[in-house]
């Protein structure tokens, strides 16, 4: 999917290359704590390998985003996803979305959740995902809300809390 010429949108997924690989995991780390930190890439590419949907971001050749989900029954041992998986029997989990801070605020994200919205239509399929609350992520809450996501309940943990939201 071409967003307004100069952006990407792309699925990767198994066998994903080491250079895009780094590149997203550093876009995560400089995402933390919006999203959760990673010991290292190869971390990261776990996560990618475990994964049901990943889509990256690209502005010409440099990688400016990247978004994970998994489904039901994965081998995923997250706590949220372990939380999602109790309330629902198929679904579509968004564990983590960055975008370089420079690109934020561009409609990258909403195009990139239209995909994953047009997917998860496809399938018939709900969305989860969870936002931190405490240190809070206003940006994050305002974002899921304007597109139609619904907070379903809230969990504290010893460092951090999330709201959980469904579409």
């Amino acid at each position: 999917m071409s967003f307004n010429q100069a952006f990407e949108i792309n699925e990767f997924g198994h066998g994903a290359s080491e250079p895009l690989i780094s590149s997203i995991y550093e876009i995560n780390q400089s995402n933390t704590p919006e999203v959760g930190g990673l010991s290292s890439s190869k971390s990261m590419k776990n996560l990618i390998e475990m994964a049901s949907k990943n889509l990256v971001i690209k502005n010409g050749k440099e990688i400016i985003g990247f978004i994970v989900c998994f489904r039901e029954n994965s081998k995923y041992k997250s706590p949220n996803y372990k939380h999602i998986s109790s309330l629902d029997n198929k679904f579509l989990y968004i564990d983590r979305v960055a975008i370089k801070k420079s690109f934020t605020r561009s409609g990258i994200g909403t195009a990139v959740y239209k995909m994953l919205f047009d997917h998860a239509d496809r399938e018939k399929l709900p969305i989860y995902c969870e936002v931190n609350i405490e240190p809070i992520n206003m940006p994050s809450l305002d974002f899921h809300k304007k597109n139609g996501f619904l907070k379903i309940g809230e969990k504290q943990f010893e460092d951090h809390s999330v709201a959980y939201f469904k579409r």
